[in-house]
């Protein structure tokens, strides 16, 4: 009977105070020993490239409207009609997708096709095109807004995702 008590203690002792009381212990002729002072290893932090981000949006692109698909398929043989119905329906899907992870706005916001002063804060947000003289002129007339990107809140990698993979493989089981 003695051992079914012991039994009984032992298991609520570790189950509500993680240890075993001092009389168990004694009453089994044991003896508490020094907790090891061997660390459990941290786990490795992921591996984080550059590249992963860019790889997740086209992955996001693919996802959510088959930009890789479109892009890799030869269109040679659609007509016009097809291709500009397919990428309208693109055009929405990859603007949404984008916009719901990446925030953009102009590098100049301004009107194409009218004059514009180049901002003089950084010379690699603006690039000058056409008969561009030895000094730079101090404006010209916008022909691109150029984008900046103010926001980029993707959705965080798994452990083990392979950011490489754009889409998997799909394989129907019938």
């Amino acid at each position: 009977m003695n051992r079914i008590s012991l039994a009984f203690r032992s298991f609520f002792a570790l189950l509500f105070q993680g240890a075993l009381p001092d009389e168990v212990l004694r009453a089994l002729h044991l003896s508490r020993s020094a907790p090891n002072p061997v660390k459990a290893a941290a786990p490795a932090a992921p591996v984080v490239r550059v590249s992963d981000g860019a790889l997740q949006m086209l992955a996001i692109l693919q996802r959510d409207s088959r930009l890789v698909d479109f892009l890799m398929e030869d269109i040679s043989s659609y007509a016009d009609d097809q291709i500009g119905a397919a990428v309208r329906e693109l055009h929405d899907q990859c603007r949404d997708s984008m916009a719901r992870y990446v925030t953009l706005t102009p590098v100049i916001d301004g009107v194409e096709g009218t004059f514009a002063k180049a901002p003089s804060s950084d010379a690699n947000i603006v690039k000058f095109v056409g008969n561009v003289p030895a000094k730079l002129p101090p404006g010209g007339t916008l022909r691109h807004k150029g984008w900046r990107v103010v926001k980029v809140d993707l959705p965080t990698l798994g452990a083990k995702q392979d950011a490489t993979i754009i889409a998997p493989a799909e394989i129907e089981v019938e």
